[in-house]
């Protein structure tokens, strides 16, 4: 786990170095351990590397295979053993015990279709000198992060945005990004990011750029559209494959010359991996599991209860943490800088202060439980696509059923059921009309949005979208940005492609049924967690205490909104400024948000 940079001169003349220093030293809280840089004719590459596999020199990056390619990689490949056992028995021999070196010499066997046999997260570049070119590749669900941008002297290429803006003459937003963040609240789900003329290069996506005549090539290599075969038989029994597939990824994920933890909020999905960890951690290593919890100081979004049974079950290492009031005004600046983008609510702050407290305790390596909800039907609004799947009866039925099971009143069921297919669009343009400028509002079409809402009446559909487009990208960036600020590796067993494949081709009445959502999960945890936690029917997730912190900063949020250009060009801002305290959190939270990263990142 690491982070990239690179450059490209192309006018042939020689590489600024500084500049590729520069981007390197920016990202050094990726790698502390190690840096290094590669130059080759009008070509600079340099790593920062965060040692988890093979800690000796010999891991060290730029990587070379001989004199014909050059690596610098972020991420881990968690089947690298058994693809290294394969190669050697093709006559390939290695020096080092790291997956780096695997997938240099994967790539010299089998080209870039050596990214099919690939079980993990990466965002690497190889230097490949014989055909005068650079290969670059995502991991299928864009678990690692790759940006890139074009100057006209230089194409750079890096593992986060900020390493970027120094090839910027100036700064900007793109304004139609802004606008979908505002309204939707849909972002990170195209190329495009919050930074004009920066792209990020999509999930399951390769680039060669030529060193010839700098042509850049971008082709899909992973679709789940291609990959996810509807199951239409009969009701099968899918508990013993689901459990299977996630005790063998989980146990992957434990590969590691390092310390390994866990992200244990007390929800289903992190008390499922570190349930299972916890166990095999043990047994292999006789060391406690160390599991950490960002506690809200709310009532109401506190689970430390569910997290502390899970922790006492398995007697793991537990360690809570609870972010005060002070600490999130402290932090503001912060959090924005290390998101780089604008995010959805405060709850970034919670992930923040878990992967601060597992640094301090030496924790290299965190288990989390992202991508769960997305793959097994967790979110309460998957109700309406589920549905719209039944007969008639099977519908009612089940509108009872969720009533009963799902903690939700029969209003609650019944606005969770119609709300994206009749009044979500309509409300969007309803707080469009009121706040945006009407001459850029006029140029927003509302296309992502209704291609969302679309994709409710087909479960499917919906679940293919929602992982790669509309709710897993967003999610992953903030994972990574918060992890990485702290040089912690996060792995996330939820998102090994063959559960993901695996998990959204099984028929939708065995992940929501009788009211009950991912109830294919919480069969397969039967015995392995508390009853308590399998059907509890609370869903939090590290919910920050928004109400109070937003309350309380009420002032200085408007302050702050009050001096920002960027919303002025945007939104009409004395009416904003008006009406504010009537203003949803979240709606306070996203205009203060912007204000805060338009002066954090100086942008115009």
């Amino acid at each position: 786990m690491c982070g990239i940079s690179g450059l490209i001169r192309k006018n042939n003349t020689g590489l600024q170095k500084d500049l590729l220093q520069q981007m390197n030293e920016i990202i050094s809280h990726r790698g502390p351990d190690a840096n290094g840089f590669y130059y080759w004719n009008n070509v600079g590459l340099a790593h920062r590397r965060l040692s988890i596999l093979d800690l000796s020199e010999e891991g060290n990056q730029p990587m070379h295979f001989g004199e014909k390619y050059t690596i610098v990689y972020n991420g881990e490949i968690y089947n690298y053993l058994e693809i290294k056992e394969e190669l050697i028995g093709l006559g390939y021999a290695f020096k080092s015990a790291t997956d780096t070196e695997v997938i240099l010499a994967a790539y010299d066997c089998w080209s870039d279709s050596c990214l099919e046999r690939f079980n993990g997260m990466w965002a690497f570049t190889i230097l490949d000198k014989s055909k005068n070119e650079l290969f670059c590749s995502r991991d299928r669900f864009g678990i690692k992060p790759f940006y890139y941008t074009d100057n006209g002297e230089y194409f750079a290429f890096g593992s986060e945005i900020k390493q970027l803006l120094p090839l910027q003459n100036s700064v900007k937003a793109d304004r139609v990004v802004l606008i979908e963040y505002l309204l939707i609240n849909i972002d990170n789900h195209c190329e495009r990011t919050y930074f004009q003329d920066i792209f990020a290069l999509l999930p399951g996506h390769s680039m060669r750029i030529s060193l010839t005549d700098f042509k850049v090539q971008i082709q899909q290599y992973y679709s789940l559209y291609d990959r996810v075969i509807p199951n239409h038989n009969k009701l099968i029994d899918d508990t013993a494959t689901l459990k299977a597939i996630l005790k063998s990824s989980v146990s992957l994920r434990l590969r590691s010359d390092v310390t390994v933890g866990t992200c244990l909020s007390g929800g289903l999905d992190s008390s499922a991996i570190s349930a299972i960890a916890s166990k095999e951690y043990v047994d292999k290593t006789g060391r406690k599991f160390t599991a950490i919890h960002a506690r809200s100081s709310e009532r109401e979004t506190d689970e430390s209860d569910y997290a502390n049974e899970v922790a006492s079950f398995y007697n793991m290492d537990m360690h809570i943490v609870t972010p005060k009031t002070e600490d999130f005004v402290q932090l503001v600046d912060e959090v924005v800088y290390t998101q780089e983008e604008p995010f959805g609510s405060p709850s970034m702050f919670m992930g923040y202060h878990v992967f601060q407290k597992a640094k301090e305790l030496g924790c290299k390596v965190m288990l989390n439980g992202q991508g769960g909800d997305e793959v097994l039907l967790g979110y309460e609004r998957y109700y309406t696509a589920y549905l719209y799947s039944l007969s008639f009866i099977k519908r009612i039925k089940e509108l009872i059923l969720q009533a009963n099971n799902s903690g939700l009143s029969y209003k609650e069921v019944f606005l969770y059921c119609f709300y994206f297919l009749s009044f979500r669009i309509r409300k969007a343009k309803l707080i469009g009309e009121s706040l945006i400028k009407s001459e850029l509002l006029k140029a927003y079409s509302f296309d992502t949005l209704k291609k969302s809402v679309d994709s409710f009446k087909d479960i499917y559909e919906l679940q293919k979208l929602e992982v790669s487009a509309i709710q897993l990208p967003h999610l992953l960036r903030y994972e990574d940005r918060n992890s990485m600020r702290h040089s912690i590796e996060t792995r996330l067993p939820f998102l090994d492609y063959r559960m993901v494949e695996a998990s959204l081709s099984m028929k939708p009445e065995y992940k929501i049924r009788d009211g009950w959502t991912k109830y294919v999960l919480r069969k397969a945890l039967n015995g392995i967690l508390p009853n308590s936690v399998i059907w509890r029917k609370n869903k939090l997730g590290f919910n920050a205490p928004e109400k109070t912190w937003l309350n309380y900063h009420e002032a200085k949020m408007k302050e702050e909104i009050s001096q920002s250009k960027l919303l002025k060009e945007i939104v009409n801002l004395d009416k904003l400024l008006d009406i504010f305290s009537t203003l949803s959190l979240k709606n306070k939270w996203k205009h203060y948000n912007i204000a805060v990263w338009e002066r954090v990142y100086k942008v115009q």
